[in-house]
């Protein structure tokens, strides 16, 4: 089974994959799209140079990698960013269970803003997560949404619904994890992991609550409808 995961957020959706890294059955896959989506779209993004010379930028290679993944372990967790899915010329693998992590838009800018001063609904990625919900939805793809404030608050809860719509079983060892880089980590870790680096589990960050930047505001009203569409179909605690 792949977990195929369209996030929009990096420490959530890391502290996600740490989760699923601590399953014995389960081998995690950390944004393998990356150097496809920076040389399809020239973004300047940190490491850019790294990420190119770690990954092929090939996009049927990366899947038949993560294709060949499932000989190693039954399930196979990939953690994806949305806007690095917007640039393939298919975002969907055969057979795979796909799973939504949205956030609170205000929460994803004012996180972006650290790194990049001025990020765009791409980079942010929710009008293209609810995108793909819509094209899922329609072709009875079942989507799953996790909110990242409803994970946060009760991460057992939703982490054993999560579990159950994927069809294995809930692992208590998901709930926690040694602090410190991971050797699945990605080479862009070091310009995005700080405060996740930092967690044992699942909880908010002092981080979590900074300040929106006023030059970012229109952005945030336009993103901030998508989230509210998506927000009813998440798995509740």
């Amino acid at each position: 089974m792949i977990a195929y995961g369209y996030f929009v957020v990096r420490n959530l959706s890391t502290a996600l994959m740490y989760s699923f890294a601590q399953r014995s059955d389960t081998k995690v896959v950390d944004e393998p799209f990356y150097a496809v989506y920076l040389t399809r779209t020239s973004a300047a993004h940190p490491g850019r140079d790294e990420v190119l010379r770690y990954q092929p930028a090939d996009e049927d290679v990366v899947k038949r990698q993560i294709s060949e993944l499932q000989h190693d372990k039954p399930v196979v967790f990939v953690k994806n960013m949305a806007h690095h899915m917007e640039a393939l010329k298919e975002p969907f693998i055969k057979d795979a269970l796909n799973v939504l992590l949205i956030r609170h838009p205000a929460q994803i800018l004012a996180s972006y803003a650290q790194v990049m001063e001025s990020p765009v609904m791409r980079d942010i990625g929710i009008e293209y997560q609810y995108q793909l919900f819509r094209k899922l939805s329609l072709n009875n793809g079942d989507p799953i949404v996790v909110d990242a404030g409803i994970l946060l608050s009760n991460p057992q809860a939703v982490l054993e619904t999560l579990c159950h719509r994927c069809a294995i079983g809930f692992s208590p060892s998901m709930l926690a994890w040694s602090p410190g880089p991971k050797p699945y980590d990605g080479v862009w870790a070091k310009y995005w992991y700080k405060n996740v680096h930092q967690s044992v589990g699942f909880a908010e960050q002092k981080t979590s609550h900074r300040a929106l930047p006023a030059h970012l505001y229109d952005l945030f009203t336009k993103a901030n409808e998508y989230y509210e569409k998506l927000l009813p179909f998440s798995i509740k605690a």
